[in-house]
């Protein structure tokens, strides 16, 4: 297999899940600053363009970082990153769910139409005017989140899970990019601080 690599969260995601899992994959490298992702031989590899992708060795790629995470964790039979049971990967899915349209897309695309105008404004449609509001919508949600974890380790109770990577990995990049955490969800700087602490978190 192979993954092709960038910097940017969503890579990170799939790298800190690998981390958790133990898994070394071959990586290639793709200039996302300088758009070879936008451009070919990479677009045939992935049509959409975007970061990571997950060369199989039967030449199949996959490329959405949930799909691509849920793929390597069936690879192993003793993982719980997703879930050892039904009832166990319908919750993980229900919050991966949950965190990805109510957090990341929101904070990304806030990021996207402000800070990141420069970097997107001749890759994508941008909406420059929405930018503080999906940043309003970002901490509403982060702030919800925060009510319902209370007395919890992680998002699903006391089992780390991609709920957890994903989140984190998110809110990482999000105080880099001008939406920092806010200090009164004293719930959430405590998970996060928690996960910070987790070999995988420097993946």
């Amino acid at each position: 297999m192979k993954l092709y690599n960038s910097i940017g969260p969503n890579p990170k995601v799939v790298r800190m899940f690998m981390a958790e899992l133990g898994v070394e994959i071959q990586k290639e490298e793709i200039d996302l600053m300088g758009g070879a992702n936008r451009q070919d031989p990479y677009l045939k590899i992935n049509p959409a363009g975007q970061l990571p992708a997950l060369e199989l060795d039967n030449g199949e790629v996959i490329s959405e970082i949930t799909c691509i995470c849920e793929y390597l964790d069936e690879q192993d039979s003793s993982s719980t990153l997703i879930g050892t049971s039904p009832e166990d990967r319908a919750i993980t899915r229900m919050w991966v769910r949950r965190i990805d349209l109510g957090i990341v897309e929101n904070l990304t695309n806030g990021f996207r139409y402000a800070e990141g105008v420069p970097l997107f404004k001749d890759r994508m449609t941008l909406i420059p005017h929405a930018a503080e509001d999906l940043k309003k919508l970002t901490q509403e949600k982060i702030s919800w989140l925060n009510g319902l974890i209370q007395d919890k380790e992680f998002i699903c109770g006391d089992r780390f899970s991609l709920a957890d990577i994903l989140l984190y990995v998110f809110l990482e990049f999000g105080t880099t990019v001008g939406q920092p955490l806010n200090e009164s969800n004293r719930n959430i700087i405590g998970w996060y601080e928690r996960v910070s602490v987790r070999a995988s978190a420097s993946a």
